[in-house]
């Protein structure tokens, strides 16, 4: 799928990266606390049927946008069950299961099989700033002691270190490995990823522009996985233009979302308006989309100017109505 080369099958392996259907349009979606900070059902309810209205191909929960390091061990669990009953089967679920010891993760792994997720996904632990090979190594031991498809997350800005090109290719071809979510900022590294790495595992890349169209056609890419789902109205029809051949529609909506996203994030993917998660729950406050509030230690957007400059640029790519 989207001009995808010829894949090859990694013989011997327990998954491949056809044993999946993961491609398009997805969303890590937040985890949408009520106005008493807790977990609200009716929210998630809300929430999920938004995304799936909008054409969303997959969601992940308790992702960065998630807010997973503000949640308990069993919130974060409830907060999984939640997205998994309430979806229905309807699209695939994956559970972020990032932690900072292989057993954090595999137990929370544990449990997304057992509520009937369709995967899992997990970074590199953070804080510990861990060597690449240390990093082989914490994914080859979750890797052992799971049963579900697995997706690596790449997040440097939230981690403190980049899993190396060279590193993601061992890591694909452990057994549960189907896919790479690579979300770093670095250009080169990203397109040589897609090269080197879409013909063994799914890849989920930031291609939704113009130049990301011709790295698309010339080497694939499955799809991304979009922290929010503002951009939903573009990278829905970007890819769904794209599966379809019809570039002049694709570029259109990609200038749009382009746009849409040089306005929210800095090169490295830090906000420009306040912190990522802080701003995208204000920008779908301003949109009345049901994203719930943040939970500390973020604090809601609240400078006058900031929250202004937030409007006009979703007005500017016609999100919002000019008032």
């Amino acid at each position: 799928m989207y001009f995808k080369k010829n894949a090859t099958l990694k013989l011997g392996r327990t998954m491949d990266r056809h044993s999946v259907d993961w491609h398009g349009y997805w969303v890590a979606a937040p985890t949408p606390f009520g106005d008493d900070g807790l977990i609200d059902p009716d929210l998630h309810r809300a929430m999920i049927e938004m995304y799936i209205a909008q054409g969303v191909k997959g969601l992940v929960v308790n992702g960065s946008s998630g807010e997973w390091w503000a949640q308990t061990l069993q919130e974060r669990k409830t907060n999984a069950e939640l997205f998994v009953t309430i979806s229905g089967g309807r699209i695939p679920v994956i559970v972020g299961c990032s932690g900072f010891t292989p057993d954090y993760v595999v137990a929370l792994a544990q449990h997304a099989q057992h509520i009937g997720a369709d995967g899992v996904l997990a970074t590199a632990p953070a804080y510990v700033h861990p060597t690449q090979q240390e990093i082989f190594a914490f994914f080859s031991e979750i890797d052992q002691r799971i049963d579900l498809p697995l997706s690596i997350y790449n997040w440097p800005l939230g981690i403190g270190t980049e899993i190396e090109v060279s590193t993601m290719l061992r890591l694909a071809e452990l057994d549960h490995v189907v896919s790479i979510k690579n979300s770093t900022g670095n250009l080169v590294a990203l397109r040589q990823a897609v090269v080197e790495l879409s013909p063994i595992v799914r890849v989920f890349a930031n291609l939704i522009s113009p130049a990301g169209i011709d790295v698309i056609q010339n080497y694939g890419s499955d799809g991304f996985i979009d922290g929010g789902g503002l951009g939903a109205p573009f990278g829905v029809p970007f890819f769904e233009a794209i599966d379809a051949g019809d570039i002049d529609r694709a570029r259109e909506v990609a200038i749009k979302y382009s746009t849409l996203m040089t306005g929210l994030w800095n090169p490295d993917f830090s906000g420009r308006f306040a912190a990522p998660v802080a701003q995208l729950k204000a920008a779908m406050q301003m949109l009345g989309q049901p994203g719930g509030v943040v939970r500390s230690p973020l604090l809601p957007l609240s400078d006058p100017s900031s929250t202004a400059q937030l409007h006009e640029l979703l007005s500017s790519v016609g999100l919002l109505s000019v008032e």
